[in-house]
């Protein structure tokens, strides 16, 4: 049956890239090979031209191919798709250079676009749009069923323009609007780099960009001239990008000879492997890396590397799950298409790709382990394992592969870290939401600055973020005058509300100062204060250094 239903793909592909008449005869002569190739070249042959002929309005021989085209992609999996001329000229923009639009990454899941996750510094981020958000509108426009090219096409668009979007999310009971203002998306791939404690530096990377590995590197320089020893490399919300990339990033951590990622695919020519090589920059710098949801492909084969060879530590929430690997092939017109070809694994042979069937049940997996929150999962899988099985655990059959020094990590897609360490699940109220959403911290802080105590504020403190960091403080007069504000712009403000979200607003209005003042790298870190998620990596370095044979 596989064999089948992947000659019949094979031959849709053939016949799709070219064109219908005279070469026709050429193709099925060359195809035949004793199976039904010819047959069902002879059928896809007949509805072409029944379709050309007789459709009720007039397509030409370039739209009827084209819809083939993408017909037969979007039956393979979400990832093989037709792009067209139009899309090709833009399809670089992510990864080499500046573009505008609303600053997400997004994937299709059965019918409905979902957020992997917003870029950090992009307008969607600013207001509050989260991984895992599913966008249902787009411009009052029904946005489930769209099809995956038209998604790019309506959100993105030049600086200061405006596109209205309904959010569906988890255990919220009503839709979400948002009104975002286009912006310029930050083309630098390194969101903050700075020094958390005497020896820990923290660096956080927002995709996989020609530069990455580039940036990343002068990051790092820059914190081990202030004396970095140990560092935390934040992947949380990185949606992945250029495979070269995070091969070199992960090769800077590794001693030469290492497999770091390999791909396996139907054709053997497809197979590929990446290993290390010999002078590894950052090869004994202790190390923990950070994941979450929206932590997919590139960032996936770097943190799995780490975790498999026993390199460091990673932190967080079960990642993505993207694991399959696609080559774009030209048609000649401008336009291309991408076909998947194989899957990424990680060194013990991990899958990154979580099962299609598993949708969004796959991020479940601290709830069906039962995990205490922050767990060791050695610890509990160790435990589970005596009552299981070792090769199997739960009900689900998770597979369990081990890390070079026996360690067991879990398979069934994603990378599940070492410590599971949820974000803060606590959700804003309904208040501080409209506050976050209609901008009120940021004209709460122009007004600030503006004034003679903004003066005073800038005369002590712009030139000495650090003293800023440590001593300044969000009065209850701020908080009240940001109230103040909002009940300006029509905000329905609860007093109750205000109350439960003070500590948050307060940390908010600091942060936004400081990205006014200085820049989003200081605003991360007077931000981090919540990160609960980086409170405990902090804690862990004893461990890193002890698997990682650093000490």
């Amino acid at each position: 049956m596989k064999g089948n239903i992947s000659i019949m793909k094979k031959t849709i592909l053939v016949l799709s890239l070219v064109s219908v008449g005279a070469f026709l005869g050429i193709f099925i002569n060359t195809a035949v090979s004793g199976d039904n190739i010819y047959e069902q070249l002879k059928k896809f042959q007949y509805v072409y031209n029944v379709a050309y002929r007789n459709y009720v309005t007039e397509k030409t021989p370039e739209e009827l191919n084209e819809a083939a085209i993408k017909g037969m992609l979007e039956g393979l999996d979400v990832h093989s798709v037709y792009i067209d001329k139009e899309e090709m000229e833009k399809v670089s923009e992510n990864f080499s250079g500046e573009f505008e639009g609303i600053g997400i990454e997004f994937d299709m899941v059965d019918d409905t676009i979902i957020v992997v996750s917003p870029i950090k510094g992009g307008p969607s981020e600013e207001l509050g749009i989260m991984a895992g958000d599913k966008i249902v509108k787009i411009d009052d426009e029904k946005a489930v069923g769209m099809k995956r090219s038209e998604v790019p096409k309506k959100l993105k668009g030049p600086k200061g323009t405006k596109v209205a979007v309904d959010i569906k999310r988890e255990g919220q009971k009503k839709l979400i609007h948002f009104d975002i203002i286009r912006d310029k998306i930050p083309i630098e791939t390194v969101d903050a780099n700075y020094m958390i404690d005497d020896e820990i530096g923290y660096v956080t990377i927002n995709r996989f960009a020609a530069n990455t590995h580039a940036e990343m590197m002068k990051a790092v320089n820059e914190l081990k001239q202030q004396g970095m020893k140990k560092l935390i490399l934040d992947l949380r919300g990185n949606p992945g990008g250029y495979l070269t990339q995070a091969f070199y990033m992960a090769d800077e951590f590794l001693k030469g000879g290492d497999t770091i990622v390999y791909t396996e695919g139907r054709r053997p020519e497809f197979n590929e492997m990446f290993a290390s090589t010999e002078g590894g920059a950052l090869k004994d710098i202790p190390l923990i890396v950070m994941v979450d949801a929206g932590s997919a492909s590139a960032s996936e084969i770097v943190s799995g590397a780490i975790q498999d060879l026993d390199r460091g530590l990673i932190v967080g929430e079960t990642s993505y799950g993207k694991g399959l690997v696609q080559r774009q092939y030209d048609l000649g017109d401008g336009s291309a298409f991408r076909l998947t070809i194989s899957y990424y694994y990680t060194p013990s042979g991990r899958s990154i790709q979580r099962p299609f069937e598993d949708k969004d049940e796959y991020r479940n997996l601290v709830g069906r382990l039962e995990l205490d929150e922050g767990a060791n999962l050695q610890h509990s899988l160790e435990s589970l394992g005596k009552e299981k099985g070792d090769d199997k655990i739960n009900m689900d059959s998770i597979p369990i592969f081990y890390t070079r020094k026996g360690r067991k990590v879990l398979g069934g897609g994603g990378i599940t870290p070492d410590y599971i360490v949820k974000r803060d699940t606590t959700r804003l109220t309904e208040t501080v939401v409209d506050m976050r959403m209609k901008r009120i911290f940021y004209d709460f802080t122009y007004e600030f600055l503006r004034s003679e105590e903004g003066t005073k504020f800038k005369a002590k403190y712009e030139k000495n973020f650090k003293d800023f960091y440590k001593n300044f403080e969000i009065t209850e007069a701020m908080v009240n005058r940001a109230v103040e504000i909002s009940k300006s712009k029509e905000i329905e403000v609860k007093e109750e509300d205000i109350e439960k979200d003070k500590d948050f607003l307060k940390v908010a209005l600091k942060s936004t100062i400081a990205k006014i003042v200085w820049d989003s790298n200081k605003q991360m870190q007077v931000s981090s204060v919540l990160d609960r998620q980086l409170k405990k990596a902090k804690t862990l370095f004893n461990e890193a250094i002890k698997i990682s044979s650093l000490n």
